[in-house]
């Protein structure tokens, strides 16, 4: 009862402080390899936002977490760090985890314990071309979101390994439930909308998208029909119970077969889509390579009042500490993190700053071809700003 008064109380906190103006705390979770240069780039960028577009003063909250801190302190995602995000901050930013792909004794991923601790119960990446498209030499019109329902499928991480006559067989139990469905589901249609409003914001030119708000439901529910079936039955609910759902925003469903195929043969077929656990992890990567590099594409983790803006991009441990990170990625994800607090403006400000210097194609790092550091992106960017 004490804590979900808490949780209740620091909900009302941020949007009473996000809506006054006045100031919006962000934690700032650099983590491991790359994510302590692309992080500070992100928030150099922040910084120089105009009062004109940002009119709440920003305040960064310095915090711990990942697999070197581990390393160090027994402990991958320490009780103060989550005290501070619930207790003080609106949102956060993360940068990445070195996660060993063996197992390692009390060791669990920090980012998979946030989303968790946190309720962040979806993960939410854009695709986006324009600049992104000319810096990578792809010329189509994509302006896709993905939407992961965050918490469950067969990431519940339920595994065992038995052995009878024939030798050894692994058994992985996979949940689906209504609840995460439903709010996965809610989550889609919502953004779908408020997409929909941050177009009207720019001229019909700037605009990738030109058509009707559309969901894509995506599943196998031909092969999978308990599992699958409730997350296709769940999610189209949302829709046909809600009539400024069905009045404004069209639905399609997709097996995740030929999502898969559709995606990489018309991109820009989509505008959001939604997806169980898995699937989705597998979409949003495979979309990563339409507009070139993960260095590129954002993504937020979300939940009903609270949001950590993380970079799609590892560690990458080969370039840490070389300058030569991309972090265009780091400072989309900011920009997410302004446009879920309620600061449309700044965060259209800085997706167009960045546009800018992907589309005159002299600041480039190495993944796109090009020689330019951290520094420089990051100073181009708050050139344009």
């Amino acid at each position: 009862m004490h804590s979900a008064l808490r949780t209740a109380q620091a909900a009302a906190r941020r949007t009473m402080a996000t809506a006054s103006g006045k100031t919006l705390t962000i934690g700032l979770i650099p983590a491991d390899g790359i994510g302590r240069e692309v992080i500070p780039a992100a928030r150099q960028v922040l910084e120089a936002l105009p009062s004109d577009v940002m009119a709440a003063r920003l305040k960064f909250v310095d915090l711990d977490a990942g697999f070197e801190y581990f390393q160090k302190h027994g402990v991958a995602l320490p009780e103060q760090t989550l005290a501070a995000l619930k207790s003080d901050c609106d949102g956060a930013l993360f940068g990445a985890v070195s996660s060993p792909s063996h197992k390692v004794a009390g060791y669990s991923s920090p980012i998979v314990g946030l989303r968790k601790q946190m309720d962040l119960y979806a993960n939410v990446r854009p695709v986006i071309s324009g600049a992104a498209a000319t810096a990578s030499g792809d010329k189509r019109a994509i302006d896709m979101l993905i939407i992961r329902e965050n918490t469950e499928c067969l990431y519940i991480k339920d595994e065992e390994l038995h052995e009878d006559a024939n030798g050894k067989y692994a058994v992985a139990k996979r949940r689906i439930s209504e609840f995460a469905s439903r709010r996965a589901g809610e989550m889609a249609f919502s953004m779908a909308l408020q997409r929909d409003s941050m177009r009207q914001l720019v001229g019909a030119a700037e605009r990738t998208w030109t058509g009707r708000p559309k969901v894509t439901i995506v599943h196998k529910s031909n092969v999978l029909s308990v599992t699958d079936g409730l997350w296709r039955e769940t999610v189209r609910s949302v829709y046909e119970g809600n009539a400024e759902y069905t009045r404004r925003v069209d639905v399609e469903e997709q097996l995740v077969d030929s999502m898969v195929y559709r995606m990489f043969r018309e991109p820009e077929a989509f505008d959001v889509v939604v997806a169980p656990n898995m699937y989705g992890d597998i979409i949003s990567d495979g979309a990563a390579a339409l507009v070139g590099s993960l260095g590129l594409v954002p993504s937020a983790n979300v939940g009903d009042s609270f949001v950590v803006g993380e970079p799609v991009h590892g560690s990458a441990p080969d370039i840490a500490g070389k300058n030569i990170a991309n972090p265009v990625a780091a400072i989309r994800s900011a920009a997410m993190l302004l446009e879920r607090t309620g600061h449309g403006a700044a965060a259209l400000a800085i997706y167009r700053a960045v546009d800018r210097v992907l589309a005159g194609g002299q600041i480039r790092t190495p993944d796109l071809g090009g020689k330019s550091t951290t520094t420089e992106v990051a100073d181009a960017v708050c050139k344009q700003l």
